[in-house]
């Protein structure tokens, strides 16, 4: 009876102050492994994903491709109308051809000052042969001063005729060739122009949305699709402005999807983008999959945490149970201690706590 009655006792009081390290929240500190790592939202996106614009405006006359097509790059995959274009190109396309025939003398322009200039050399020549002769004869004291002098005037003006015609025959001649080259070069950008209607891919896709129906009016300044690669998908993630200057390229990241309930993903962080965005105020980092699921689209959304340092064995505790940052409560009165790895919701002590010493949960 007796030693039923010391076993009760032991058992009541082993109880009781299992009841009393419950209630005041006395705890030793665990020798344990410990991860720190960063919090982020996570967007699945395709790689090289972008939004394909009009270079002009339009009516969408239709779609050259469905959502979900495969597509390779420079294939057409919207076709945009509108006359304006057309009738300019064809305006063009006539004053490129007259300034042509201009240019290269079919025209009457050129032919006329040439055959001007045949009938002034002409001219020349003659009054030249007379006035040359005439200077003969009056160097000879043969002939008259009146004569003379009329022989020399129609001479030199026969020579400024023959000059004025030239010039003007050359000048005529750069006129329209700056007159065929800025046809020409309207003609060129009038055919641009056209061929913007046809909106082609950028790269080898996937057409994910289309985003006009055929009749719809169509801008420059509202995109009409949405492309991107079709197999290789990367993974957005939104950290916060006080975790980025953790972040390093190549860090480890272990992902959860909503669409794959608890299955874990293993990932890698390739890419940080270094502008904040004002109104989250958080920095995008972009990670690619190790493994990635069988399945992905654009928009699948989960968590991500990007380990930041891993540590297998350190002295760890609760972080209820921190004042201030870096003390802590002991029976023997607060302590401060060095702070290392810390997780969502454990501390790694790295000075000034020794495992056997029991801490004391901080009153509320």
């Amino acid at each position: 009876m007796t030693t039923k009655l010391n076993l009760f006792i032991t058992v009541f009081v082993v109880i009781a102050l299992l009841g009393c390290n419950n209630e005041d929240g006395r705890i030793l500190p665990k020798k344990t492994a410990i991860t720190e790592s960063v919090y982020a939202s996570v967007t699945i996106q395709p790689d090289s994903l972008y939004q394909a614009y009009a270079a002009v405006a339009g009516i969408l006359d239709h779609n050259l491709v469905e959502e979900g097509d495969t597509v390779m790059k420079g294939q057409p995959i919207l076709q945009i109308i509108n006359s304006s274009p057309k009738l300019g190109a064809e305006n063009a396309r006539l004053a490129y051809e007259l300034a042509k025939e201009n240019y290269n003398g079919s025209a009457a322009i050129l032919k006329s000052i040439e055959e001007e200039i045949e009938a002034a050399t002409l001219k020349f020549t003659n009054d030249s042969i007379n006035y040359f002769r005439q200077q003969n004869l009056w160097n000879k004291k043969i002939g008259s001063k009146a004569d003379y002098d009329n022989r020399k005037l129609a001479y030199e003006l026969s020579r400024n005729n023959l000059q004025v015609l030239k010039s003007k025959y050359n000048r005529t001649q750069n006129e329209l060739e700056t007159q065929l080259k800025q046809a020409e070069n309207n003609y060129k950008t009038s055919q641009i122009a056209t061929e913007d209607f046809t909106v082609s891919s950028k790269i080898d896709g996937k057409v994910y949305a289309l985003y006009k129906n055929p009749g719809e009016i169509v801008t420059t300044m509202e995109p009409l699709a949405s492309l991107g690669r079709r197999e290789v998908f990367i993974i957005e993630m939104l950290v916060d402005e006080v975790d980025i200057v953790k972040i390093r390229k190549g860090q480890k990241v272990i992902i959860t999807l909503d669409a794959y309930n608890s299955e874990v993903f293993e990932a890698k962080v390739n890419k940080i983008y270094p502008k904040k965005d004002e109104r989250s105020q958080t920095f995008t980092i972009e990670a690619v999959f190790m493994d990635p699921p069988e399945i992905l689209y654009p928009g699948l959304a989960g968590e991500a945490n990007i380990v930041i340092a891993q540590k297998s064995e350190a002295l760890v505790i609760p972080k209820a149970y921190l004042m201030d940052g870096n003390q802590i409560q002991t029976e023997d009165g607060p302590i401060t201690v060095d702070i290392g790895l810390q997780s969502l919701d454990e501390v790694e002590i790295t000075n000034g706590l020794e495992a056997d010493t029991y801490i004391l949960k901080p009153s509320q």
